[in-house]
């Protein structure tokens, strides 16, 4: 019994994280844009307001709407949750591990993205028509480099589940230490996550202009407590990927161990880490222009490239 309680308390504890930091990672990128460009900008928890407020506003639904509308923020939501608990945080061996294989990740998010992409359809707006079929271009570019960036780290550590991947590389445990196959996995990985989560160079959350955004084309219509979901699943999918990121390629400090101390060690780890790769991203969104539509194929085919050579880099390595 007491193995049950302990596995349900990390889920839990694991679950609050992500709600939790979600926002704030988002409004801390805001603020290290802000200060690039000499304004004082909104508090990094400006984002945990937003949401208290939408979530008391009352949604507007046109009549001309589906069931998938409505329901797509939830499944959105909740997807892109199961999602993160798959992913390690502050621990390498996650309650959900035997769920935690790279292709149910994907899924997962690919999920979430299918029904955001059906919903601004099902809205009947020229706008999110055409973000939906831009998400489209995009989600087909970068879940093959999403897998394959990830399958290139699952093969020097000999196993697809990711808390076995990062348990082995936070130990250097029969992996390949090189770091070729490492750093080309890592840029693919970066690249993707930048597309997943809609920020420059290829989408920028903070427009509305009509000809440049995607994923607030397919957000366009919502409101009210759907617009909070959907905005709030935009902030954990972002955070899923800074995980990922964080601890697939650099699991410094993270438990290994399920005693306190370890846990509280990790725990720190991990949030530095995570919010050290958003001000990278606030950095680098101040740094580059959004790129034109038909350019970012070559970024995204840059990404499957290097996450194609990590792994061709590996079979040289072994051989």
């Amino acid at each position: 019994m007491q193995p049950i309680i302990q596995a349900v308390s990390l889920v839990a504890a694991q679950a609050a994280l992500l709600l939790a930091i979600s926002p704030f990672l988002v409004g801390l990128i805001r603020k290290v844009k802000a200060r690039f460009q000499c304004r004082r900008g909104a508090s990094v928890f400006q984002p945990y307001a937003d949401l208290a407020k939408l979530f008391r506003k009352q949604p507007v639904i046109s009549t001309t709407t589906s069931w998938i509308f409505p329901a797509t923020p939830y499944i959105l939501f909740a997807s892109t949750l199961t999602a993160g608990l798959l992913v390690p945080t502050f621990s390498s061996q996650t309650p959900m591990n035997f769920a935690g294989n790279i292709i149910a990740l994907v899924y997962l998010l690919a999920l979430g993205t299918f029904f955001l992409i059906l919903a601004g359809l099902d809205a009947g707006s020229a706008f999110g028509g055409m973000g939906s079929s831009r998400e489209a271009i995009v989600a087909s570019l970068t879940e093959p480099a999403m897998i394959l960036s990830i399958f290139a780290i699952a093969l020097t550590a000999g196993s697809t589940n990711l808390s076995t991947i990062v348990h082995k590389t936070a130990l250097l445990e029969d992996i390949v230490t090189d770091p070729s196959p490492h750093l080309m996995a890592l840029a693919a990985l970066f690249i993707v996550a930048l597309a997943e989560t809609g920020r420059v160079p290829v989408d920028n959350p903070a427009t509305h202009l009509e000809l440049t955004m995607i994923h607030e084309a397919m957000a366009l219509e919502y409101s009210g407590r759907y617009l909070a979901l959907v905005e709030w699943a935009a902030g954990l999918k972002l955070a899923v990927f800074l995980s990922l990121i964080a601890n697939v390629f650099a699991p410094w400090g993270i438990a290994t161990t399920q005693a306190p101390a370890a846990m509280g060690i990790g725990l720190v780890a991990y949030l530095l880490k995570i919010a050290g790769l958003a001000v990278l991203i606030g950095t680098l969104e101040c740094m580059f222009a959004k790129l034109r539509l038909f350019r970012v194929t070559d970024l995204l085919g840059v990404a499957f490239i290097l996450a194609l050579l990590g792994m061709l880099f590996f079979y040289i390595l072994r051989s």
